[in-house]
């Protein structure tokens, strides 16, 4: 992104009222960020969502020089920024509705890596969670994953330190801005983090960790991986709701089991009673459900030959082949075809060879 669209698009998010969702349907139905904000409020109030209350928002002055400010710091403090668009902007979260229009990135980091899960749970984690994931982690290093975290006490912390240890990329998501670290005494492992990944927000650099910003942080840990792990967790707690959201994106979502009668072990059992997470007991509980093995172990899918495509299935197959994997419902949108029918075609697609069915409701071409 040009630097001058950067600095629009940084004024437009600093507008009271404008979320990401209408950020986002303002910056598509505008040519350019800079039009938002020269367009008439007759023109502004005929797109919907936008009433006078943002309207109003839009034409204040200061945003500019707010949005001057943010670019100063970034580029002092070597901060990258990721839009939507962007190609390295990371292609899981960009599925998700309430995905961020905007990402701030300190470190070095592939977002988009071919193997993401995320590890959360309880800040108060006991030995047997302890013990668990340092092993858990240990077996992962042969699958190289991308491991995301909400940089917190406890599960949090100990799954980025694991994960260095075993020289495996962590990023940790923050609740609030790259100008502080909360909490404050894991500024020891932004450094080691920085050297093999790094941290990642959507909030402005002088933003607090307030209460709220920590659900939202919860979504994005959720929307950045494959699947998410809840390693411990009491019946209540931020690793839940983190849970939650990877469950409502249809991703996959994984439980470590726990005696009865123990606390933390009360919202994993939970979640696995419920079926809103798959029991985990072992990294190979991962791999299999997962399919992380199917390429490396299984035959190869042999396509077929000189094979005769009907025109929508042409469409589905040409779209996956050049977007790579897409879900069920994303497909089907990209394609303008109703969901019912893209299944169908996709399970032909499947038959004759060209589509691989992943976890997830996802498909790639073959």
């Amino acid at each position: 992104m040009r630097h001058t669209e950067l600095l629009y698009v940084l004024a437009l998010l600093k507008a009271e009222g404008i979320g990401n969702v209408i950020a986002r349907k303002l910056l598509s139905h505008f040519e350019n960020p800079s039009d938002i904000f020269s367009a008439k409020a007759k023109d502004l109030a005929q797109i919907h969502g936008i009433g006078n209350f943002r309207i109003s928002a839009l034409k204040n002055k200061s945003l500019l020089k707010q949005a001057e400010k943010e670019l100063v710091y970034m580029q002092e403090t070597a901060v990258t920024p990721l839009f939507i668009s962007d190609e390295a902007f990371p292609n899981r979260l960009r599925q998700c509705s309430d995905a961020p229009v905007l990402l701030f990135t300190s470190g070095k980091m592939d977002l988009n890596a071919q193997k993401v899960i995320s590890i959360v749970g309880t800040r108060r984690m006991t030995n047997y969670g302890s013990g668990f994931l340092k092993e858990f982690i240990q077996e992962l290093v042969l699958y190289n994953p991308l491991i995301v975290s909400g940089f917190a006490y406890g599960v949090d912390i100990a799954a980025h330190q694991f994960a260095v240890q075993n020289n495996l990329q962590t990023v940790g998501v923050l609740a609030h801005g790259l100008a502080d670290i909360y909490p404050k005494v894991h500024k020891k492992f932004i450094r080691p983090i920085s050297e093999n990944g790094g941290l990642v927000t959507e909030f402005f650099s002088d933003v607090a960790p307030d209460k709220e910003h920590f659900v939202r942080r919860n979504r994005i840990v959720a929307g950045l991986a494959d699947a998410t792990i809840v390693v411990e967790s009491a019946d209540r707690g931020g690793s839940l709701i983190t849970a939650n959201f990877a469950f409502d994106y249809s991703r996959d979502v994984f439980a470590v089991p726990g005696r009865l009668n123990d606390k933390f072990s009360a919202g994993c059992n939970h979640l696995i009673k419920c079926q809103k997470a798959a029991l985990l007991t072992s990294v190979a509980d991962l791999v299999y459900l997962l399919n992380w093995e199917q390429k490396k172990n299984a035959p190869a899918v042999q396509k077929q030959l000189f094979v005769e495509l009907k025109p929508d299935e042409q469409t589905l197959y040409d779209t996956l082949y050049k977007t790579g994997k897409l879900q069920l419902d994303d497909l089907a949108i990209h394609c303008d075809l109703p969901v019912h029918k893209t299944a169908v075609l996709l399970l032909e697609l499947e038959l004759k060879g060209l589509v691989l069915p992943l976890p997830g409701k996802f498909f790639e071409a073959i």
